[in-house]
């Protein structure tokens, strides 16, 4: 995939910056007391540039990356490049590595946003409405790895509802505790466990 031009670069720039100032300022005021104007404002861009990047100040606070949608394409791009010798659910682990040592550097954004999200429960609904497009190729590319057919096996959506519950749990947990772990570990145990069945504890 060949590198974004200086526009492009620019557009990926002022959108981070406004979504970095949208969670720092509801951060610290909460979502009510937080204006499309002041987000703009301290991002040093007018309001309507602000709409040029998101819909909405919930937006804002929620969609990250102004190349979300690519990124989760490329999610499934490397799912498919995982070699064979590894299982799928270690295929799926190693497709989303990069996207989550991303979060562990921006630990803070991303910890002030998991809460906001946490406490403004309409923004849940809207968080997890931006992966719905790359479900159904993610689908696909677990059944052609595991020789499944989607339309018949239930393998290759439970399999991804069982490693998307495995991401969450891990993000919560690793909320509660503050960063003080890094995600990728937290992650690398959760499928560990899932892998192992679920077994109970000793």
């Amino acid at each position: 995939m060949s590198s974004p031009g200086l526009r492009e670069r620019k557009k990926l720039e002022t959108h981070r910056t406004l979504a970095t100032t949208a969670v720092r300022l509801v951060g610290e005021r909460g979502l009510d007391h937080v204006t499309v104007e002041d987000i703009a404002a301290e991002a040093g861009v007018s309001a309507r540039t602000f709409f040029n990047y998101f819909a909405s100040k919930e937006d804002s606070v929620v969609i990250a990356h102004a190349d979300h949608a690519e990124r989760s394409l490329r999610m499934v791009e490397r799912l498919a490049e995982v070699e064979p010798t590894r299982s799928t659910l270690e295929a799926l682990l190693a497709s989303v590595r990069e996207d989550l040592a991303e979060i562990d550097r921006d630990r803070d954004e991303w910890l002030t946003r998991i809460r906001i999200i946490k406490e403004n429960p309409g923004l849940t609904l809207r968080a997890m409405s931006l992966d719905s497009d790359a479900v159904e190729p993610t689908i696909a590319a677990i059944a052609k790895r595991s020789g499944t057919d989607p339309a018949k096996d239930l393998y290759p959506s439970l399999l991804l509802s069982a490693f998307g519950s495995a991401l969450n749990a891990s993000l919560m947990l690793w909320r509660e505790l503050g960063g003080s772990r890094p995600l990728l570990d937290l992650v690398d145990e959760a499928v560990a466990t899932l892998a192992a069945g679920l077994a109970d504890p000793h």
